[in-house]
């Protein structure tokens, strides 16, 4: 599943912008204040609408009037995704939109519909939609031998702050609202936090990476014990980048806690995290992340370059275009000409402001670029010298 547009009206800093032809692994550049930090936030509203509901979602970013781009309080926050999916074996075009708006200063959901064409023909057909928490949803999708006529609808009422795919999201009945749940569960939107990794946790279960990565720990027992090999890739990467460091391994305290340990070859005993450089906590981190047996379907990462020594940008950048690759759509915004010289043109995104106006260019739609790299110029050099009209790094 694919995320392939990106419409966003009267977010914050985007009062009216389309991002089309989203490629699986997407770069985002752009100066301080156009919005790279807002676009990732995007994904992560509608995590924590999903999670609890609308008016929890606003309320951690500050409350409606906070969230509405400047002088549209009057207007409706509207979001809409367009993805490709894979429905009884054929893949389609599926669109979501949520409209968010207030009645008497209380947040609600305006409109939610979720829609895709039943036949190669014909105008997309809504399987959800609802209007203030009243609407339907079909319950005979998948039978597409059926006319429009027959379609079943079923009435539902839902609360008009929480989504309807919440609950009709649990239903396999529902097969658009349901893959559509389990995508936005499956986000990994990282806010990576080096202090959180570090230090003994209580020993439970973990199999993937928290955003914060405090976690790290149990989630790299679990490799290391479930999947052997993944681990040994994982190890080897690390000795590549990280000189001397030869093992690593999550070790149970005395008192029931685990905690990671790293061996220096130039040592004869192995330390404990917090005696790790944060580049070298960072990186790990970004393995754990990247090797996952079980990838997210999205992962956005801001900044990856923080913390690491230039000459490992190339190789992070590799493997987040192979995390793509494998299945995995990559969002990661950068300030790192290192990182961006190892990214494919298709793949570069920036974002520019005019007249307060964020909006968005894509690298391979300009000729002047395509035709410079075409001659063997590097898109991070490019971009430092100014190639990319309207940003400077």
């Amino acid at each position: 599943m694919k995320i392939l547009t990106i419409k966003i009206k009267n977010y914050r800093v985007f009062e009216n912008i389309e991002i089309k032809n989203i490629p699986a692994f997407f770069v985002v550049v752009g100066a301080n204040g156009t919005g790279k930090s807002t676009l990732f936030d995007i994904f992560g509203f509608i995590h924590d609408a999903l999670k609890n509901n609308i008016r929890q979602a606003l309320h951690v970013r500050g409350g409606f009037n906070e969230v509405i781009t400047r002088g549209k309080e009057q207007e409706d926050i509207e979001i809409e995704l367009q993805f490709r999916m894979e429905i009884l074996g054929t893949q389609r075009l599926v669109t979501y939109i949520l409209k968010i708006g207030q009645d008497k200063r209380r947040p609600l959901i305006k409109r939610e519909i979720l829609r895709y064409k039943r036949g190669k023909h014909g105008k997309p057909f809504h399987f959800i939609d609802f209007r203030k928490g009243k609407g339907y949803a079909i319950i005979n999708e998948e039978n597409f031998e059926q006319s429009d006529t027959e379609i079943e609808r079923e009435e539902q009422l839902e609360s008009s702050d929480i989504l309807a795919i919440k609950g009709l999201g649990q239903f396999q009945r529902f097969k658009a609202a349901s893959a559509f749940r389990s995508l936005i569960e499956n986000w990994h939107v990282s806010d990576f936090h080096i202090s959180e990794a570090r230090g003994s946790k209580d020993a439970f279960y973990a199999e993937h990476l928290s955003p914060k990565g405090d976690n790290m720990a149990l989630v790299a027992q679990y490799i290391y014990q479930e999947h052997p090999e993944i681990f040994k890739e994982i190890l080897q990467r690390m000795q590549e980048r990280v000189p001397g460091i030869s093992k690593v391994e999550a070790k149970n305290t005395e008192d029931g806690r685990l905690i990671l340990k790293f061996q220096d070859q130039a040592f004869k005993d192995p330390f404990i995290d917090r005696y790790v450089s944060d580049g070298t906590m960072k990186m790990f981190a970004y393995l754990i992340l990247l090797f996952d047996p079980k990838p997210h379907p999205l992962l956005c990462v801001e900044e990856p370059e923080n913390q690491l020594y230039p000459s490992l940008l190339h190789e992070l950048a590799e493997e987040f275009a192979s995390y793509a690759h494998r299945g995995g759509q990559v969002f990661v915004s950068t300030h790192s000409p290192d990182f961006l010289n190892a990214v494919p043109l298709e793949s570069i995104f920036w974002l520019t402001k005019e007249d307060g106006i964020t909006k968005c260019s894509r690298a391979k739609d300009d000729p002047t670029l395509v035709n410079l790299v075409e001659a063997g110029d590097l898109p991070g050099y490019l971009w430092t010298q100014g190639w990319f009209q309207g940003v400077a790094p």
